[in-house]
């Protein structure tokens, strides 16, 4: 294995973890202020600040979450944000110096616009997480509030030009999960162009296989697939997905056709 440099900002990094056990404890001002700062503090494309995040205070709100999410231990996290992707802002920006959003003429709704600020909220996200770790707190992210997005729009009163990208929850952690392996570093990093040679790639995920499941079957996990390449084809061929398309995001005011 190649020499690991490890300083403080390192080790959180390589350290971290999903945590979905809180311990029932209230996380200070500072540290929340803090960690927003952090997410403040991210690059944003072109300076749009096209994202924002909402902080889920009210219990009954956050149980509809873990509702949504088919995820019952979300409504006990101490703190959890949804982060939005969000043109209504610029929309109103540019309607106050006389553009007319609802024209061709207003292209913040289109797609690239749109996977430009789904990239700006998750880089937010992103910082917020390891912020929240420097301070020892557990986090994870959480993809399922894609689960039913109308509901989640409806909770939210999200308007239209925004649209739910992740959640985080985080707390102090009440359980403490060894890191899952990774993919070998030679088939996902490469020098001066793709290796697409197919032998090497699945050389590679075989090994990746064996670690995989090894890290399973020492954890006792009952799991009808443990290796990756068992979770990966099961994924790959499952049609939930499909219901999350363009409907939704042209019910919040986004084309994705242009």
């Amino acid at each position: 294995m190649a020499k690991i440099i490890h300083n403080d900002t390192v080790d959180v990094l390589l350290e971290r973890v999903s945590i979905r056990a809180f311990k029932d404890e209230a996380i200070g001002l500072d540290v929340l202020n803090t960690i927003e700062q952090a997410a403040q503090n991210t690059a944003s494309s072109q300076y749009l600040n096209d994202w924002s995040a909402i902080r889920i205070k009210d219990p009954a709100v956050k149980t509809e979450i873990a509702r949504i999410c088919n995820q019952d231990y979300i409504a006990n996290a101490p703190v959890l944000y949804i982060f939005v992707l969000d043109q209504y802002r610029n929309s109103l920006i540019a309607q106050s110096e006389g553009v007319a959003v609802d024209s061709d003429e207003f292209t913040l709704k289109n797609s690239y616009r749109f996977s430009q600020a789904q990239n700006d909220a998750v880089l937010a996200l992103h910082a917020m997480e390891t912020a929240a770790e420097s301070f020892e707190l557990g986090t994870v992210i959480l993809g399922s509030i894609l689960g039913n997005i109308p509901e989640l729009v409806k909770l939210l009163a999200l308007p239209k030009y925004t649209y739910p990208v992740l959640g985080l929850a985080l707390g102090k952690p009440d359980q403490h999960p060894d890191p899952k392996p990774r993919l070998p570093r030679d088939i996902q990093f490469f020098d001066d162009s793709y290796n697409a040679e197919p032998n090497r790639i699945l050389d590679g995920i075989r090994e990746y296989d064996r670690e995989v499941q090894a890290y399973y079957d020492t954890r006792g996990k009952d799991l009808s697939e443990r290796a990756y390449s068992d979770m990966t084809t099961k994924k790959a061929t499952s049609t939930a997905a499909l219901e999350m398309g363009f409907e939704h995001a042209r019910a919040q005011g986004f084309d994705l056709e242009k």
